[in-house]
């Protein structure tokens, strides 16, 4: 077989080159797949090559390509980590990313790597409980404090009124999680420039806007697109897509904001070891499959739902109408509403529990965008750290469920909602 062109691979779609790119077999003995290395450190050919690759990984000259880099130790790179890095980049359709052991290492390392104390933010809620916690607690012990605006159709009209000198960034989750509002990444980016243009040739002066696009996928969104300056994932969740591995990625084009956030990685050591981005790495070959299955299943279960006498509410891209305020925002932003499906139910916790409880296909679990279908009940698992306050503000109430749906087949996950609806 012969290599493909620059101009050959930039036609390929991503799904194509998810089983290929960053990766030459015949520097594997012939492997068709990468192999897992499994080392912590690697030969230099000479001590030059060391010191030159010591020069480059401290950030000395101008900014150099991963590949170009050369290899030193698994805490700074490893080829594992590097091609499963390259196919998300591609996948999203930026410069580069950097993976991390967990979500929640890559949200912290990114927002240590960006924010220093005395700055502040504007957050969207809602947001994950871990994210909320990050923000409220751990970030506020070094001086950098939040100010929590609703998600939706009024966010930037809210989040304009806390802007100031000191504003470092806005954080968005979009769809949030766990009720999917929509938030217009765009309008929040021109707000952004509004109040703090971008410098000529980079800086820090300009307002970032950071999305955390982990509840659609790049599937189906593509922040970046829309004005994101960095894209930050829980790849636990569609991009691992199996349950069998934890993982994260913040992806960026700036080469300051990528050369700040792997340097943050190496002296806090949030990466993956090699056989968790070997993992990752083979998930992304059915990512897209594996998402539109989701995607048609959570249709039907969405429908199911809407037409059911003990359901208040459903919470799902899907069923917006052009006169829902969101439609807009979901035209824009999105190619496709997902696989997550939340609802209100008719009562409160006790009603919420024991639908939970007479599930049979479903897994009363946390996460979500795996290939089994999940079920759990925000207000008192993934977000119970939230304030009462916060909690309001997402409009995580007591009947709210949340559900992933996995790729069962469709009829028997409504079968199995329907039963444990009728135990309510």
């Amino acid at each position: 077989m012969s290599k493909l062109t620059e101009s050959e691979i930039a036609r390929l779609h991503p799904e194509t080159l998810a089983l290929s790119l960053g990766f030459d077999p015949f520097l594997s003995e012939g492997a068709v797949k990468p192999p897992v290395f499994l080392t912590s450190t690697f030969a230099f050919h000479t001590a030059a090559d060391g010191k030159q690759f010591f020069a480059w990984a401290h950030g000395e000259g101008p900014p150099r390509a991963k590949h170009d880099m050369g290899l030193i130790y698994s805490r700074l790179n490893n080829p594992n980590l590097e091609i499963f890095e390259e196919r998300v980049a591609m996948w999203e359709g930026m410069k580069d990313a950097y993976s991390f052991s967990s979500g929640m290492a890559a949200i912290a390392t990114t927002l240590l790597a960006t924010h220093r104390p005395g700055d502040e933010m504007i957050v969207c809620a809602p947001v994950y409980g871990g994210t909320d916690a990050f923000i409220h607690h751990f970030l506020a012990r070094f001086g950098i404090s939040a100010h929590f605006v609703r998600a939706g159709t009024d966010a930037p009209a809210q989040a304009e009124r806390y802007i100031t000198p000191l504003t470092r960034s806005i954080f968005i989750e979009s769809p949030a999680n766990p009720n999917n509002r929509l938030t217009d990444i765009g309008a929040m980016k021109a707000l952004a420039l509004r109040h703090a243009p971008a410098p000529s040739g980079g800086g820090t002066s300009r307002i970032l806007l950071m999305v955390d696009n982990t509840m659609a996928g790049p599937v189906f969104a593509h922040p970046a697109r829309a004005g994101a300056d960095i894209v930050l994932y829980s790849a636990t969740k569609f991009l691992g897509g199996h349950s069998d591995v934890v993982g994260g990625v913040a992806l960026a084009n700036d080469p300051a904001l990528l050369t700040a956030i792997a340097q943050h990685r190496a002296m806090l050591g949030g990466m993956p070891n090699p056989y968790t981005a070997w993992l990752l790495t083979r998930s992304l070959e059915t990512l897209k499959i594996r998402a539109e299955q989701q995607q048609t299943n959570a249709g039907q279960v969405a429908a199911f739902l809407a037409t059911h006498p003990k359901v208040r509410k459903v919470c799902y891209l899907g069923l917006l109408r052009p006169d829902d305020p969101e439609y807009a925002i979901y035209q824009k932003q999105q190619s496709g509403p997902g696989s997550l499906v939340s609802f209100y139910i008719r009562g409160g916790e006790k009603e919420a529990f024991a639908f939970l409880d007479h599930l049979k296909i479903f897994h009363l679990a946390v996460s979500l965008g795996s290939t089994e279908s999940l079920a759990q009940h925000p207000a008192t698992m993934t977000h119970s750290g939230l304030t009462p306050e916060d909690r309001q503000l997402g409009e995580i109430s007591d009947d709210l469920v949340r559900l992933s749906i996995g790729i069962e087949h469709a009829d028997d996950l409504i079968w199995d909602l329907g039963q444990a609806l009728a135990q309510v």
